[in-house]
């Protein structure tokens, strides 16, 4: 391939994103503001739920429609559990755990696979505890009162922002590999400039989003704690895929790979962001 040849191929691949992007942000953003809790907890879990087609096919798991079924019964567990006060700080301290134990793996990696990559429970048990937790996390935010979709929309704009800042900004500046076993095109500059628009975008959000924030400094480092978190979920799908050899996790959405591509970075920041909540704005 050519210089020339690649450089159109990234100019058509930005295209897509972007186009992709303007098509489904709207519609995101129509759905958290204005959907009822219940509509939006069945949208929400059946992109869960194809994410966990997709994870099934990338963990190797023979009995994807096993996965899928478990899967779709834990979401309902979690619907029911949610009604006791106490489920939520368990479910969100169990995950906290989870991505913990996979920032291990990430650092480790290669070395880390001998641990998981030969285990289909193993592999079975990380899609899970990567899929229904940030589920159970966004529908009890969505539904805390009114400023609970703001709240919503406020992380997808994180998530959003951090994602294009550190898209833009490693293209440009991009030197220093961040995770290069892992995932070779993020640096450490890319890193940089997500959390900068984040900022930009949590600073923005809390003076014009109706919502009641207790203590401000503390939400601007939940803000930004929150995005490194989404950075680990965005490595952990990465090396699930690089262990799997392939590239993306489907081919549903142009220019930005299947729906567990687009929802990895929530799977991690959510939760996070949501035990954070409790304690300045819920």
């Amino acid at each position: 391939m050519t210089a020339s040849q690649s450089v159109a191929g990234s100019s058509s691949n930005l295209r897509q994103r972007v186009t992709t992007a303007l098509l489904l942000a709207p519609l995101v953003v129509a759905a958290i503001l204005y959907l009822p809790r219940e509509l939006f907890s069945l949208l929400l879990g059946a992109i869960v739920a194809g994410g966990g087609w997709e994870w099934a096919a990338m963990a190797r798991l023979s009995a994807r429609g096993a996965f899928l079924a478990v899967l779709v019964a834990l979401l309902l567990a979690t619907w029911f559990l949610l009604r006791w006060p106490v489920a939520l700080p368990l479910l969100l301290l169990a995950s906290l755990a989870w991505w913990l134990v996979a920032a291990a793996w990430v650092v480790r990696y290669p070395a880390s696979a001998r641990y998981w990559s030969g285990s289909r429970r193993l592999r079975a048990a990380a899609g899970f505890l990567l899929l229904v937790p940030p589920w159970g996390a966004l529908v009890a935010l969505h539904g805390a009162g009114a400023q609970g979709p703001w709240l919503v929309l406020l992380l997808m704009l994180l998530i959003w922002g951090a994602d294009s800042g550190a898209y833009f900004a490693g293209r440009r500046w991009g030197r220093e590999r961040l995770a290069p076993r892992v995932s070779p095109g993020k640096s450490w500059q890319g890193l940089w400039g997500g959390l900068a628009v984040a900022l930009l975008v949590a600073l923005f959000s809390m003076a014009l989003f109706p919502v009641e924030i207790e203590n401000q400094l503390f939400f601007i480092m939940l803000c930004m704690i929150t995005v490194l978190f989404s950075v680990l979920g965005d490595l952990t799908e990465s090396m699930f895929k690089r262990e799997a050899g392939m590239k993306d996790s489907g081919d549903l959405l142009p220019g930005h790979g299947g729906l567990l591509d687009r929802i990895d970075s929530l799977t991690a920041a959510a939760p996070v962001f949501v035990l954070g909540t409790m304690e300045v704005c819920l």
